[in-house]
């Protein structure tokens, strides 16, 4: 395994004594009650059957409680480029047809270039992200560094959470939260019920108790800290616990001033919470197709103003290596020739290829959560996006 040290602890450093409480229109972020609720419970949504998973991915607020962030007051425009070679467009309509793929729209140069809806979804739409939302809660860590509120990634994870105190994660930094480097032990099988994924949300804080430091600060050490990566959605959610204690928002509330209005969304965001009234940091939040997008261009042009210099350079390169050109960043996921994206379940992504200026988005109903097949498939789709955006370059 791979580890490169970050430079921007040392930045933020520098910038702590410019911390300051942030402010965000009360009324641009409101509370979402469901008309339909469900036990909000972890294993629920891994198990709903195709016509369930279908009609729920675009109507999550439906479902579960949650903050509705209103859209930007000034929602970047994505004007038409050229349209793909046509037999680009073919594959791509094939593949979202073989794997009950809801939407997908490619950009290059700030352009659509391709964008098509199916499976009764459309550009008005919302659909649920799953873990693309962990990306966009290491951007609000990006920007928490860059606040001030968080002094160092180097930090101990418990001066945010201090509940985490003698727990196995005691000696974790925040940038092993961040690479999912903790060595604490962790079961993310989206097949079993009794998996640790599965089970964190089963827990009901009492008065006073964080829901996720409640299940996570149980959990028993592997390895060293920083010598193993396991994927660990319950670390998210404490990324999430450890802005919003450093900031005092909500991820909805932080995300409306730091994702929402920089990348000019045009359609509200959803935004899922738990017992304790927290943002899932690890997932659960909804958007249209062409605001994911707008959250990749946010991240390609670097997220001037609102990251430290060079935070989307460091978070999209692979902190972790797993050879062969892919590896783990800052709860993105890279690929080779130094593409990085965002992936959920059930084969949702953001995918960015910064040496022709493209950005991939997709929503999807896939059969299963997750699956090498299907994976497969998209990345063959990715490979014949990358060869007709080359070709014009």
């Amino acid at each position: 395994m791979k580890k490169r040290l970050s430079l921007v602890g040392a930045l933020a450093l520098a910038l702590s004594a410019c911390a300051s409480v942030p402010t965000t229109d009360t009324s641009a972020v409101t509370a979402s009650v469901p008309t339909n609720p469900l036990p909000v419970v972890g294993a629920e949504v891994l198990f709903w059957d195709d016509a369930t998973r279908s009609a729920r991915f675009r109507s999550m607020e439906t479902y579960f409680p949650g903050q509705e962030v209103q859209e930007s007051p000034d929602p970047r425009y994505l004007p038409q480029g050229d349209p793909l070679p046509a037999s680009t467009q073919a594959a791509i309509r094939a593949s979202m047809a073989e794997n009950s793929i809801a939407g997908v729209i490619v950009l290059q140069d700030g352009k659509v270039r391709f964008e098509d809806y199916a499976l009764g979804f459309g550009p008005e739409g919302r659909w649920t992200s799953f873990s693309v939302a962990k990306s966009f809660t290491s951007t609000l860590l990006g920007a928490a560094v860059k606040d001030g509120f968080i002094d160092s990634l180097d930090d101990p994870v418990s001066k945010y959470v201090p509940g985490l105190e003698g727990s196995a994660y005691d000696d974790v930094t925040v940038e092993q939260l961040a690479t999912m480097t903790s060595g604490v032990k962790w079961n993310e099988d989206y097949t079993d019920p009794d998996s640790d994924v599965a089970k964190m949300f089963n827990v009901t804080p009492a008065p006073g108790e964080d829901q996720v430091v409640e299940y996570m600060k149980t959990l028993p050490r592997e390895a060293p800290a920083g010598e193993k990566w396991v994927y660990k959605t319950g670390e998210t959610n404490l990324i999430g616990v450890l802005v919003e204690n450093a900031v005092g928002q909500t991820l909805a509330e932080y995300a409306k001033r730091k994702i929402v209005d920089p990348a000019g969304f045009a359609e509200p965001l959803f935004w899922q919470t738990d017992l304790s009234g927290r943002s899932v940091g690890g997932c659960c939040l909804s958007a249209s197709l062409r605001d994911y997008a707008r959250v990749g261009l946010f991240a390609l042009e670097g997220g001037e103003g609102v990251v430290p210099e060079g935070w989307f350079a460091e978070a999209g390169a692979p902190q972790v290596d797993f050879g062969n050109g892919y590896g783990y960043g800052y709860q993105w996921w890279t690929y080779p020739g130094e593409s990085f994206g965002a992936q959920g379940i059930f084969g949702q992504s953001i995918t960015l290829l910064p040496d022709t200026d493209t950005v991939i988005a997709i929503v999807s109903n896939w059969p299963r959560a997750t699956g090498q097949v299907l994976s497969a498939n998209r990345r063959q789709i990715f490979a014949a996006i990358a060869e007709a955006v080359s070709a014009d370059q």
